[in-house]
C-alpha cells in the first residue's frame, strides 16, 4: 500500500493497514519535520508532486523491497504540501514474520526514499532564505 496525501498522517492507521495474523511484528518509521536543517531554523518544508509520479515512485520502492525480503505487507505514506516543524511527512510500516527482515526492509525503504525522493522538497528558513537556492 502506497499513499500520497495532503492531509495529516496517522501512524496508527498505517500500522493497521499492514497488521495481520501471519506477522510476528510490524516495524515502523515516522518521519518528522525538524526545527533545524543545514544550520538554520526551519519555518516550513514543502513537498510537491510536480509531475504526478510520486505514488508510482513509492510503488517502485515497495516492489523492490518486497523482492529483497520476505514480507507480509508494506505501507508507505508520504505527505505533500507545506508542513511545519513537528508535522509527520512520512510513515513506513513493514509487517513480517520475523523482526530481522522487518528492520532491514524498513531501513532500506527509508534510504531509498531519501535517495530517490519521490517529490520536490523545498525548505524555508526563519531568516527568509530557501533551499534549494534560487527556488521560487
Amino acid at each position: 500500500m502506497v499513499e500520497i496525501t495532503v492531509g495529516p498522517i496517522s501512524p496508527e492507521v498505517i500500522v493497521n493497514r499492514v497488521k495481520g495474523d501471519s506477522s510476528g511484528g510490524i516495524v515502523t518509521y515516522v518521519g518528522l519535520i525538524r526545527e533545524s536543517s543545514r544550520g538554520k531554523e526551519v519555518a516550513s518544508v514543502e513537498y510537491r508532486d510536480i509531475d504526478g509520479k510520486a505514488a508510482s515512485r513509492l510503488e517502485e520502492i515497495a516492489d523492490e523491497t518486497n523482492r529483497k525480503w520476505q514480507l507480509n505487507a508494506i505501507a508507505i505514506c508520504h505527505r505533500t504540501g507545506r508542513l511545519k516543524v513537528g508535522d509527520i511527512n512520512l510513515v513506513v510500516a513493514i509487517a513480517s514474520a520475523h523482526r530481522r527482515e522487518g528492520f532491514a526492509a524498513c531501513q532500506y525503504v527509508i534510504d531509498c526514499f531519501k535517495e530517490k525522493l519521490p517529490t520536490v522538497k523545498r525548505e524555508t528558513y526563519l531568516d527568509g532564505s530557501v533551499w534549494p537556492d534560487g527556488e521560487k
